[in-house]
């Protein structure tokens, strides 16, 4: 009798695990026969752009592309780099990391001599000669005379790039020279490229003289234009898309990986710039942007002078890792005060305006013509001029844990990650084709008319990180 129990008991026990062994062999087939195919098919030099149609007869990246160009801003060569590095790191299958290293060497070949990246890269011979590279200036010249060379910060490209390269340096326990020097030559940049009050620009071709750039704090203009003034905002103090914020997660995370105090000092820096940019009241949050006056400024026609109910929660975000990573309490004290006024100019669906006009924080919007208005019922689609009110939890459910348990609790957790799914896993997996592709319906923009959307069976790069990444992450959960 006991015998019997203990055969039951065992088979019992051992089918959920065959099941999971089956899957688990499933979906490392499966991050193969992708890999194999991406690698094959798609890549360009190693690197990659955003969208495919399935025969590749149209390719883009934020624009149409030709075969010989690659993208930078994520969803593209960076980020399907760090896909590879996460299979990588689950299977220790030398297939995913030399993806890594091709995306890798693919950037380090179209890196400029202003030290970061433009958005594209072009590998064609003729077209390439457009732009100044650092390998340029290895070989003495010097001058970029007509050729593009002006790194972006913007979008998270040159610092995504970056970090990708940084995690492949790593991975090869710095002994290749190619990626080194890379990485070295973008650190030192950036580092030169930081402004004295610890902001960044959003794009940059020479580095700031000190004494040119004053450290002031925030303020309101005495004057601002409602009308878009047509002047160049490349050189502002920028906190749109999160630029700053991408920064100091770049100089973060060269500090975990060098150990080097300067790259943790910039972090810090730009944090104190995040302070010292917070608007007095009664609006203490964030601009988009500054002028070197510290006044918040135009940038695009749909971009006023204003403050922001969308990348304030960045900058937010941002000092909080920074206390996260540092322990330094002067990070946590802009926190209240804008989550105060946050709450206090919620939308009545709950939303957030992009934008407020200053002092009297009324939202503004734009015509379809971009004329500057209160009125929110006919606004260019283009842009999101109305933000998710959400992150006001989250960032106040953050802070709160900081305050009542403590950083180094959650400092602990961001070594972590939850196991996926395994219905998604299995639905992830069912979605390969026999080529080793997700194939799914989408739109292209149409080479010859950019208004116009072209309905496609496309191949996505966004959604080929996110279903290598959850596979990879699912194989190093089951270890």
């Amino acid at each position: 009798m006991n015998k019997l129990f203990a055969f039951l008991l065992t088979g019992l026990l051992c089918t959920p695990l065959q099941a999971d062994e089956t899957h688990r062999q499933s979906a490392l087939d499966a991050m193969k026969k992708a890999t194999r195919y991406f690698r094959t098919h798609v890549a360009a030099e190693g690197g990659y752009l955003w969208n495919y149609k399935t025969d590749f007869s149209i390719r883009e990246g934020e624009g149409s592309a030709s075969p010989s160009t690659i993208w930078i801003q994520p969803p593209g060569t960076p980020s399907v780099g760090m896909a590879y590095l996460e299979a990588y790191e689950a299977t220790n299958d030398t297939l995913f990391l030399n993806g890594a290293i091709h995306a890798a060497r693919a950037l380090a070949w179209g890196q400029l001599a202003s030290g970061g990246w433009d958005y594209r890269i072009d590998f064609d011979p003729e077209n390439s000669k457009r732009w100044h590279y650092r390998r340029d200036t290895e070989k003495g010249d010097m001058h970029s005379d007509n050729r593009r060379n002006r790194t972006t910060l913007d979008d998270n490209n040159t610092q995504s790039a970056l970090q990708l390269l940084m995690r492949v340096d790593k991975a090869l326990d710095f002994k290749d020279a190619v990626i080194q020097n890379a990485v070295n030559y973008a650190l030192n940049a950036l580092l030169k490229s930081q402004y004295p009050n610890g902001a960044w620009p959003q794009r940059f071709e020479d580095f700031p003289d000190p004494e040119e750039f004053p450290v002031k704090k925030a303020r309101y203009p005495k004057t601002w234009s409602r009308t878009f003034p047509e002047s160049r905002y490349y050189t502002h103090y920028t906190f749109n898309d999160n630029t700053i914020a991408d920064v100091i997660e770049t100089m973060i995370e060269a500090y975990k990986i060098y150990g080097e105090e300067r790259y943790l000092n910039a972090a810090q820096k730009g944090g104190d710039f995040m302070i010292l940019a917070q608007m007095p009241e009664p609006q203490p949050t964030w601009a988009q942007q500054y002028n070197l006056d510290m006044e918040p400024a135009w940038a695009r026609r749909f971009e006023p002078a204003s403050v922001t109910g969308g990348e304030s929660f960045g900058i937010m975000q941002a000092l909080l890792d920074l206390h996260i990573e540092t322990g330094e309490q002067r990070f946590l004290k802009p926190i209240p005060k804008a989550l105060a006024w946050a709450k206090r100019s919620l939308l009545p669906d709950g939303r957030l305006a992009r934008f407020y006009e200053l002092k009297t924080n009324k939202p503004l919007y734009f015509t379809l013509d971009y004329v500057l208005t209160y009125d929110d019922s006919s606004m260019p689609t283009h842009y999101a001029f109305k933000v998710s009110g959400g992150r006001i939890d989250r960032i106040e459910n953050l802070h709160n844990r900081i305050v009542i348990e403590g950083r180094e609790k959650i400092l602990a957790e961001r070594g972590t990650t939850a196991a996926p799914n395994e219905e998604n896993v299995i639905e992830i997996i069912n979605a390969l084709d026999d080529q080793g592709r997700w194939v799914q319906n989408g739109a292209l923009r149409n080479p010859e008319n950019r208004r116009e959307r072209i309905p496609s069976e496309i191949l996505s790069c966004r959604t080929f990180n996110s279903n290598l990444m959850v596979l990879a992450r699912y194989i190093k959960n089951q270890k």
